[in-house]
């Protein structure tokens, strides 16, 4: 079904299916093909109620619906309004990384090197890759945008000893697994990794254009190679309001 305006829907009657449930299906309808759109704000409670002739529970029911299933968001004392579309990544459940998984949707991606340096390991990082206490490594701080707005803040560690020329290679907008494979015969094999939500510092913050107290996601992962050798240890703190993950499990 397609509508130019929520206007030309209407509920059946005739049917057995519950009024809330036809109410949010007919709410999704109207999303998918613009007569709602992202960021416009639904009618009210009182307008759904008089235009659809149902009920307030009816119509709490169905937005409630909507509000789950990620279509709609509410505002407190403003009402409900449509979500933007989020695209669907899935480097948290793959060894692609995220630079391959972005360009893979056709979006427009630049990789920022904030810095790039040698340095001892901390602690934290020396237990995650398996390596001595105070073991040189490279550490490189990356910020990347997606069309154009920061998306990722990232900080990733590796140990010197197998990848010693990476402290000077050229990874502005370049893919970090792609040099390694090329010039070190590495690829990721597997990986362990670590979701919250968090608050980033004020610093991270206007790194990714946030809002103070506005949450991000960050992710913790160590992974290794065809052999088991932990090779990369990396923390990253993730925009996420405008994507969503997708992890399939089979």
């Amino acid at each position: 079904m397609s509508a130019r305006t929520l206007r030309d829907y209407s509920l059946d009657r005739t049917s057995d299916r519950p009024l809330w449930q036809q109410l949010a299906a007919l709410l999704r309808d109207a999303i998918a093909h613009d007569a709602l759109r992202p960021d416009q704000a639904l009618p009210s409670e009182a307008e759904l109620i008089d235009q659809f002739g149902v009920s307030r529970t009816v119509v709490r029911e169905a937005l409630a619906a909507l509000v789950r299933s990620g279509h709609i968001y509410k505002i407190a004392a403003k009402g409900s309004f449509v979500s933007p579309p989020r695209s669907d990544l899935s480097f948290i459940g793959s060894n692609a990384g995220s630079l391959a998984d972005l360009r893979a949707t056709g979006r427009s991606v630049h990789t920022q090197v904030i810095s790039q340096i040698e340095d001892d390991a901390t602690e934290r990082e020396a237990e995650a890759l398996q390596i001595s206490p105070n073991a040189r490594v490279t550490r490189l701080r990356r910020l990347r945008f997606v069309d154009g707005s920061p998306w990722l803040l990232v900080e990733t560690t590796l140990p010197l000893d197998l990848f010693p020329g990476v402290p000077k290679a050229n990874l502005e907008n370049r893919s970090l697994y792609d040099h390694l494979r090329r010039n070190y015969r590495t690829e990721v094999s597997g990986a362990d990794r670590w979701l919250q939500a968090v608050i980033p510092s004020a610093e991270e913050a206007e790194l990714l254009s946030l809002d103070p107290g506005q949450p991000a996601l960050s992710i913790e992962s160590v992974a290794w190679d065809a052999d088991g050798t932990r090779i990369e240890h990396y923390s990253a703190l993730h925009r996420s309001d405008t994507s969503r993950f997708y992890v399939g499990i089979r």
